[in-house]
């Protein structure tokens, strides 16, 4: 396709360039007269106007024009060796002496039109391109030459660019992809495409497009002047072929030669109707199915094809006869369009061996268009085989019920069930409860025969019903058992007694009246109670004749207690008790003996109950309520004051005085630098002066080497609860001052040696004190103001002592 496009483009563009050639001639020789015949023209109808004017004799206020044009053309892509003349320019004023000089300006002047400014030939020395811009308006004007000023008033004028054929057609949306349903008619649209042109729809043809099928033929076909695409040919199947690759092609010049020529692929579907029934591939189908499967599971499938899409391809299947049409069903899987034959109930191959079906298959969408072609749908005969399987014995009943009375001895017979073999072996079978059924193994089966028999006495009172399971299993083969279901009821027997209903007693007042109804009572009994058969009620043999209390039997299986006595007295007796026999009237009769406790209350005079204890005659003993909370409120006050009073007890001060097991010189620290002087109050916090070295209670001195350790005096010191602080003081004093194995702890620092070479040697006037010193010290006098007070002291010893 790109060859023949090719080819094509070739061929118009020689075309093109040959009648470029042959335009550029005639617009040269018309360009040279053209100017000519604008002034000629245009000085003929001025001079007629003004012979109008003077006929009528009117003056016209109009200025005079010497030169006028309409407009210029120039054939664009031009591209000969030598500038395109445009046109001359010509004004009556110019008299050919050379003083007039034309001047061009607006769009493209100068750059693209140049101008003579003596002839007023205009050139165009660029290609132009009518797509790129159409025309252009330009202004032109004389002028004087030497003083460059206007002889004509300025004029527009328009170059028109002359279009030529140099742009193909093209497919702006291409390529084009459409559809079509398959069955068409011929001429069913498909769709519409349409090329753009750049050249001038205006003048001449080459915006002119016919469009035409290149390929594509003869399935499809496309109108000349609209580019609709259409089918050409009836009954095409989309299952035969589905896609098509269309080429169309829109030339220009109306299609003639010459024209330039562009084209565009369009790619057709068929989209799927439904035009095809579905069909079985075979007419029949042979499946098999196991006598042990259960209801729902799978037999087989099968599947008739459709080669339709989607809905239009969707098959249902159904049953339309056959034997086998309550034992099977059939549904349509819809992921694989499969028919699925399932069993509705089971199979027995000793009874039936093989079924046979009809499946119908049909589409479930339908197209009316295509009715007539139906019908859409087909049958298949399906024979399914039932296979025999090893089966576990069958019970002759789904389930038992059996009866058996309570009480009744150990080995009674209770019922018996009975299984057997279905297979074609018919294998012997054995027996057997499962002991999860009858934990407390209240029965026994034989093994053989099914005979269940008790194992122990029932009572139902207990255990009214036995719910248990006896077990089939086929002795050889594959050793399948089966279970059911046996229900046991035990008969009632009567062999309970009956008894009061409920154990409550009965409060009756001290002043109550004779024959007043105090109780109804009523009894049960565990047993069960046949019709119209009630108890009786009767007080028990040895209370007969007591005075207080009479019974009257209701025969409705309650009796009602009454009061024989006028009044009764707690204090002489608080408690009754009325033994009252009930008989069942049951076979065998069963009776019992209750005791009806009555106890005796203080009531008001509307028999209301207020108490029935014995304590409110008692003298009372106790406090109130208010008095008990009275006693644990002072309880409560007198223990808070025991503890806040031991708590003030243990809490101790700090002794003014430290005693003898503390260290006296635990406030005063040594350290090595020299202090501030006695001007000096905030050298150190007196806080962190205690002596580490001082925790053993032996500090020797650092500034010489003690001879003797002098013991402490024990004597000397005051006691620990001594008050007289001013002897504590002074006997700590004198220890220290006489104690030489401690340095002294004050906030001097002692230099026992300062180095070699010092002049002054040792300054210390503690250690001058015991030591003989020879020094003189009349030089302080000469250290300044500052030692002054120093050289006093010595000085004024040292002259004492010459006095001495």
């Amino acid at each position: 396709m790109s060859r023949f496009r090719e080819d094509r483009m070739w061929e118009g563009l020689g075309l093109q360039v040959f009648l470029m050639c042959l335009g550029a001639v005639l617009c040269s020789a018309v360009a040279a007269s053209a100017p000519l015949e604008h002034s000629h023209r245009h000085r003929l109808s001025l001079h007629r106007h003004r012979e109008r004017t003077g006929k009528e004799g009117q003056v016209l206020h109009r200025s005079k024009r010497g030169w006028v044009w309409n407009q210029f053309f120039v054939i664009e892509e031009y591209t000969g060796p030598d500038p395109v003349l445009v046109g001359r320019l010509h004004s009556d004023v110019d008299a050919g002496d050379g003083n007039c000089k034309y001047i061009l300006s607006g769009e493209g002047a100068g750059t693209i039109f140049v101008i003579d400014d003596k002839t007023g030939n205009i050139h165009a020395t660029k290609t132009l391109d009518r797509e790129e811009q159409a025309q252009y308006t330009l202004t032109a004007q004389a002028v004087d030459r030497a003083t460059n000023k206007p002889l004509e008033p300025p004029s527009e004028f328009i170059v028109k660019v002359q279009d030529i054929n140099d742009n193909p057609p093209e497919f702006l949306h291409g390529p084009y992809y459409a559809r079509v349903p398959e069955m068409s008619n011929v001429g069913t649209s498909v769709m519409q495409v349409t090329a753009t042109d750049a050249d001038d729809p205006t003048y001449g043809n080459s915006a002119r497009l016919v469009y035409s099928i290149l390929q594509g033929q003869p399935y499809f076909s496309v109108e000349p002047q609209t580019g609709i695409i259409r089918t050409a040919l009836p009954n095409m199947d989309r299952e035969a072929r589905q896609e098509y690759d269309v080429v169309i092609q829109a030339k220009d010049m109306g299609g003639h030669m010459g024209g330039l020529s562009g084209t565009t692929e369009v790619k057709i579907t068929l989209t799927d109707v439904n035009d095809n029934p579905p069909k079985f591939p075979q007419s029949v189908y042979a499946m098999s199915v196991s006598e042990d499967k259960v209801s729902g599971e799978e037999v087989g499938r099968l599947k008739a094809k459709d080669p339709d899409l989607g809905e239009n391809g969707l098959v249902s299947y159904r049953f339309i006869e056959g034997d086998g049409m309550t034992v099977f069903e059939i549904t349509t899987d819809t992921d694989t369009r499969e028919g699925v034959i399932k069993l509705r109930k089971p199979v027995d191959f000793e009874t039936k061996r093989a079924y046979t079906l009809r499946v119908e298959a049909s589409n479930t969408h339908l197209d009316p268009r295509f009715i007539a072609w139906g019908p859409y749908k087909d049958t298949a005969t399906v024979k399914v085989m039932v296979e025999d399987a090893d089966e576990p014995p069958a019970f002759m009943a789904t389930s038992y019920s059996f009866e058996v009375e309570e009480n009744a001895p150990d080995g009674t017979v209770v019922g018996r069930v009975h299984a057997k073999d279905t297979d074609v072996a018919n294998n012997p079978v054995r027996y057997m409860i499962p002991r999860y059924t009858d934990v407390e193994q209240f029965f026994s089966v034989g093994p053989e025969d099914g005979i269940i028999k008790t194992t122990r006495p029932l009572d139902r009172e207990t255990l009214p019903w036995h719910n248990i399971s006896v077990s089939a299993t086929e002795i050889g083969g594959h050793h399948q058992d089966t279970k059911v279901r046996v229900n046991i009821k035990v008969k009632d027997v009567n062999d309970n007694a009956p008894e009061f209903a409920t154990q409550n007693e009965i409060l009756v007042c001290e002043n109550v009246s004779p024959g007043k109804l105090i109780e109804t009572v009523s009894a049960v009994d565990k047993d069960e109670m046949v019709h119209r058969q009630y108890f009786h009620f009767s007080i028990a043999p040895e209370a007969v004749n007591n005075q207080n209390f009479s019974l009257k039997d209701n025969r409705d299986s309650t009796a009602s207690i009454y009061v024989t006595r006028r009044g009764f007295s707690r204090m002489t007796q608080d408690v009754y008790f009325l033994p009252i026999e009930i008989n069942d009237n049951g076979i065998p009769p069963m009776s019992s003996t209750n005791t009806l406790t009555i106890r005796v209350c203080s009531c008001d005079s509307k028999d209301t109950i207020l108490s029935c204890n014995v304590e409110p005659y008692i003298l009372p003993a106790g406090l109130s309520t208010g008095a008990l909370i009275a006693i644990l409120a002072c309880i409560v006050i007198l223990l808070a004051i025991v503890v806040l009073f031991v708590a003030l007890r243990r809490q101790k001060k700090e002794p003014l005085i430290v005693f003898e097991e503390e260290d006296i010189r635990e406030n005063i620290i040594t350290y090595d630098d020299e202090g501030g002087g006695e001007e000096d109050t905030e050298a150190f916090d007196i806080a962190t002066l205690q002596n580490p070295d001082g925790a053993n209670g032996f500090l020797p001195r650092k500034d010489i080497k003690p001879e003797l350790q002098y013991p402490m005096r024990p004597g000397g010191r005051p006691v620990a609860n001594s008050v007289d602080v001013d002897d504590f003081i002074k006997t700590r004093i004198n220890d220290a001052d006489n104690d030489p194995t401690a340095p002294p702890y004050d906030s001097i620092q002692i230099y026992g040696y300062e180095g070699r070479g010092s002049i002054a040697g040792s300054l210390s006037s503690l250690e001058s004190v015991t030591t003989d010193s020879d020094l003189d010290y009349d030089y302080l006098q000469s250290w300044g103001p500052r030692f002054k007070k120093l050289a006093d002291l010595y000085g004024t010893k040292d002259s004492a002592d010459d006095n001495s």
